[in-house]
């Protein structure tokens, strides 16, 4: 039996950055300076920094790591891969502690190195979800501790969070300050195309924006129906299952400014089994670059 743990880009080196290059760039290197391909030499001194090689067209050194999200840290690669999979591989989350435990690093490398990949987690364009023959679930939740949890004291606020999942796609989730129609029309519209069959629960806040698409159908949770043929709201509800127990289980407490940090992670979740192995494997392009692309 061979584990995934054992894979040499995440013990090694020159292993890590010929992995991350055969992704980046699967036609050969590519100078980030000025963009050329063709005079790249790979430059292998004994002094030599791995990855490192030099475009004779702009006469500048550059490694893969230029434009990712591993520009800019003295972290190896080898371990930033580590780090990926471990995050890639819990569903629910990985907190600082454990990735800080796991590398013996400080907690700020830690911290620094979570938040990074949870950035790069984010999709690059937002662009509507769904379409013709798509299915997209809408429901809302709110996160936060109970009433009965309190000793004394006031009651803990909850915020409240909006999620729009496409059945076998992507998920966009929302904290909104109340759960109203006139606050979730305007997201509803802006990511969700008119061509989509929208599905959610019976709550009224959803009737209006349900006009706008081929169709709206509902099932009534309050008469216990959660369930019509293809009619649901089941994998909406998995990811909000996944969310808080990330948030209740793995993190403990995240304030409101601070959640929407925590949905990249969750949403890959949703889109990725063991079966599928490891994000370091199976990662596009854009997961490299996702921390610069977004600022």
């Amino acid at each position: 039996m061979k584990s995934a743990l054992s894979d040499l880009h995440l013990h090694n080196e020159e292993a890590a950055f010929a992995h991350v290059e055969a992704r980046l760039w699967p036609n050969g290197p590519v100078c980030p300076h000025c963009k050329g391909t063709e005079r790249i030499g790979k430059l292998n001194g004994k002094t030599t920094r791995a990855g490192l090689y030099k475009c004779y067209t702009c006469k500048k050194p550059f490694t893969v790591r230029m434009g990712t999200v591993f520009e800019s840290s003295h972290v190896p690669l080898h371990i930033w891969l580590q780090v990926i999979y471990l995050m890639a591989s819990s569903k629910k989350g990985h907190p600082t502690r454990q990735i800080q435990r796991a590398l013996e690093c400080s907690m700020k490398t830690a911290w620094f190195l979570g938040h990074r990949v949870r950035e790069a987690m984010k999709a690059l364009k937002v662009e509507p979800m769904g379409g013709e023959g798509e299915t997209i679930e809408a429901d809302e939740t709110w996160i936060g501790g109970k009433a009965a949890n309190r000793a004394f004291g006031p009651i803990p606020p909850k915020v409240a969070v909006v999620s729009l999942v496409q059945r076998n796609g992507g998920v966009r989730s929302f904290t909104v300050p109340r759960v109203t129609a006139t606050n979730l029309a305007p997201i509803i519209a802006r990511h969700v195309n008119a061509d989509t069959r929208f599905m959610t629960d019976e709550s009224n806040v959803y009737s209006h924006a349900g006009t706008w698409y081929a169709s709206h159908e509902t099932v009534n949770h309050s008469a216990k129906e959660y369930v019509r043929d293809d009619v649901f709201t089941n994998t909406v509800e998995g990811f909000f299952s996944i969310l808080k127990r990330g948030v209740y289980g793995v993190y403990f407490h995240v304030s409101e400014a601070h959640l929407h940090r925590f949905w990249p992670s969750s949403i890959s979740a949703t889109r990725t089994t063991p079966k599928s192995g490891s994000m370091t494997r199976n990662a596009p392009p854009s997961f490299w670059m996702g921390s610069k692309a977004n600022g």
